[in-house]
């Protein structure tokens, strides 16, 4: 198992508690996820994020795999190590995904890649699940021996709780015989009990891969509340409705920070290794930069409430 790409940043604060170390090394290591209308932000990441980031980026309604390709060697050229969403259902053959791969290798040296199923309800070629693709043989065709897939900590409005952790099982299988490093991806939550569960019985059964939590930078309110409802977070989008307070302020910005605070004391407490964070930054992605190298730089301070508040600035 490799040990995430990013290195440690520079200036780290000193003087930090058990707990803020715990934190920072979560954003130490966090990736970020952009779409393709993100590329004219990336000079400004570059500032934010060390060398060898790694950078996501999604495939969203309408994009093409030429907008997806070119997102990447931008990435690439700004430092960072980009990571295409592949949605398999957008895959009209095989000659198509053996094109996208060869192009994404050769051009932008992708070295890991994000596959899931996609929106698309009937498949548009031969890839109906993310597990079609893994079993293809082209990811090892091309050299990419890291791959990412989506987990479920808090169900799928759309398949049943056996089928999810049939397909967890069934991949981390394939990718044992295959020799391929696999993690999974969580979409975004806003409570942490439902993943800490999940990632606790993962590691009762033996699974030690790595788990990323999918979180949201710093957005509005609204913001969320619309990506959430896109999305179809379950749960989650009804705590965040229900906390006390929720509603105060809406043209403020709500982030991460007390659902990374709960995180890195499971990850210290609890014995769960390799969890790590992911930030969503619905259209604000040099905020989420500048948050992540805040954290990482232990440039926060611990409150009262369960979170922290970070000093971006």
């Amino acid at each position: 198992m490799s040990s995430p790409a990013t290195v440690l940043p520079r200036n780290l604060k000193s003087g930090l508690s058990g707990e803020q170390q715990a934190i920072a090394a979560l954003a130490q290591a966090a990736s970020v996820e952009m779409t393709w209308h993100d590329s004219v932000h990336l000079d400004a990441c570059r500032n934010f994020l060390s060398p060898g980031t790694l950078m996501y980026v999604s495939h969203i309604p309408g994009q093409t795999w030429q907008e997806t390709l070119s997102t990447c060697v931008a990435v690439r050229a700004a430092g960072l190590d980009p990571v295409p969403h592949v949605p398999v259902r957008e895959l009209t053959d095989e000659a198509a995904l053996e094109n996208l791969l060869a192009k994404l290798v050769a051009q932008a040296a992708v070295r890991r890649v994000l596959l899931i199923a996609g929106d698309r309800s009937k498949p548009s070629g031969p890839f109906s699940q993310a597990l079609d693709v893994l079993q293809s043989g082209q990811l090892e065709r091309h050299g990419i021996r890291r791959v990412t897939v989506a987990g479920h900590p808090e169900g799928h409005p759309q398949i049943s709780t056996g089928e999810l952790r049939r397909a967890e099982r069934d991949k981390l299988a394939w990718a044992a015989d295959a020799g391929i490093e696999i993690e999974f991806l969580t979409q975004f939550f806003f409570e942490t009990a439902p993943f800490i569960s999940w990632v606790e019985d993962l590691r009762a059964k033996g699974v030690r891969a790595r788990i990323l939590a999918g979180l949201t930078g710093p957005a509005k309110l609204t913001t969320l509340f619309k990506y959430a409802l896109r999305c179809g977070v379950g749960p989650s989008i009804r705590a965040l409705g229900a906390r006390p307070g929720s509603f105060v302020g809406l043209v403020g910005e709500r982030g991460p920070e007390r659902l990374v605070r709960e995180i890195a004391h499971a990850a210290a407490g609890g014995g769960l290794e390799s969890i790590g964070i992911h930030l969503y930054s619905f259209g604000g992605l040099a905020q989420s930069c500048a948050w992540i190298d805040a954290v990482a730089r232990g440039r926060f301070a611990l409150d009262d409430a369960g979170a922290f508040t970070v000093e971006t600035h």
